[in-house]
Formats: structure tokens, sequence, C-alpha cells
């Protein structure tokens, strides 16, 4: 990588790739090309192996048997374990943010080893699925303005000691504990339930990834008009009972 370009890795798109997460993908094209930044984008199926040589890597959301299937083809890569050590940027949704933690419950029921760049452990709820619109307030040492995103998941996921809950939820489930948190997150590996995509309601996340792979403190402004419109339509949308 340069200080004009970057290397964006989509991950297993035909596993997980769903409620639109791929927009993550042309977002942070968007937002990169915008500030005049080459990207160079690879996309790697599943039966692909991981470069590691990528700047930021995206994970997106999938159904419980594709979730497992990734997670196993992933182990057995390595190839994202050995980018996360050279210093590479990973950002997560949903089942992707699963798969980062050290477990997860599969589509047998049974316990899924993950691949650990999180410090939390998935279980299934007993509950109702977490489903709707969610507004919180993200971590302030990451410098950004509040988080809405939609969720769909039936997921429980814990953090451990070494893990920081990416956001408070003022609306919605996150990650569905009870205890108000939403996503996880350390110094470079990011995990969220939200879909939307996120990215596009929340451009500024997609700013501080291109941020950290860069190493730079700020980056030239663009013009957030639409951005904004979409967000504030959907944080309306989430601060009005249903």
């Amino acid at each position: 990588m340069s200080q004009n370009s970057l290397r964006v890795v989509w991950v297993y798109p035909d596993l997980l790739s769903t409620y639109g997460d791929q927009g993550n993908v042309l977002v942070l094209e968007r937002r990169a090309h915008q500030r005049r930044l080459d990207v160079q984008r690879v996309d790697v199926r599943s039966d692909q192996q991981i470069p590691t040589s990528g700047d930021i890597y995206l994970i997106g959301g999938g159904e419980d048997r594709p979730q497992r299937l990734a997670a196993e083809r992933l182990r057995r890569d390595g190839g994202l374990n050995r980018a996360v050590a050279n210093g590479a940027i990973v950002f997560s949704v949903c089942a992707g943010y699963q798969i980062l933690g050290h477990e997860f419950i599969n589509d047998l029921g049974q316990r899924e080893q993950g691949l650990g760049l999180l410090d939390v452990i998935s279980t299934r709820g007993e509950g109702e699925r977490c489903v709707g619109d969610v507004l919180a307030d993200i971590d302030p040492q990451l410098g950004l303005p509040p988080l809405t995103g939609f969720e769909n998941h039936q997921g429980v996921t814990h953090l451990g000691p070494t893990a920081r809950p990416l956001a408070r939820v003022r609306f919605g489930k996150g990650n569905g504990t009870g205890d108000g948190t939403e996503g996880a997150f350390n110094d470079t590996v990011f995990g969220t339930y939200m879909h939307g995509p996120v990215m596009a309601r929340n451009p500024h996340i997609a700013d501080l990834l291109i941020k950290l792979a860069l190493d730079v403190n700020a980056l030239p402004p663009v013009d957030d008009r639409w951005y904004e419109a979409l967000r504030a339509e959907r944080i309306a949308a989430a601060t009005q009972p249903a």
C-alpha cells in the first residue's frame, strides 16, 4: 500500500453477503475514490485463498450453513489471521462478526470454532429474534457520530475482557445480551450486527477504516448530503414507536 492506494478484500461473497452487505464494499470504494485514492478491489470466493496483502478486509452476513462453511474454510486457509498479524483492518457484519470470535453455535446446534480475532463468544438466543432498526452511540474513542443500522439475528454475543463494545444502544437489541452493547472491536478488527448496509447509513465508518489503513488522522472532506439525508430518515424510523 502507498499513501495513494488501498487494497480492499471482500471475503467470500458467495457465502456471506446477505441484507445488502456487499454495499459496504461499494461505499468504501466510493469514499476512497472521492479522496483520489486508487482502490484495488479483490473479491475472494470460498474456493480461493485469502490474500495476505490486503489493507482492509470486509466480511458480510450469511445463513447458518454458509456461516459454518465459511468458518471451516477460513480456519483451514489461515490467510485472514496472517493478514491481521501484519496489521490489516477487518470489518465484519453479523455472521462474519460471529466467525471472528472464539466460537459460535452452527446450523447443527454445535459449537463451531471461530478465528479468535475478537475476544467474543456467540450463543443462540432463546427468545424472539432481534429484528428492526437500531440507534446506538459509538465508543467515544473512535470519534464517530451515532450508529444506525438494521439487525436481524438470533445470536447473542458476549464480550471478553479484551474486546470493547463498538456502541451502546439507545434503541434495539445489539449484541442481544441485555447489557446495551452492540458489536465489538479491538485495535484493527471490528464486528457489528448492523446491516443497512451499515456503511451506507454510516459512511464515517468507511472513513475510519481508510484512515486506519493509511495511518492518517484526517481525510479531505467530501459531499455527505445524500448520506446525511439517509441517516436522518433511518434515525427517525428507529426512534418512532412501533
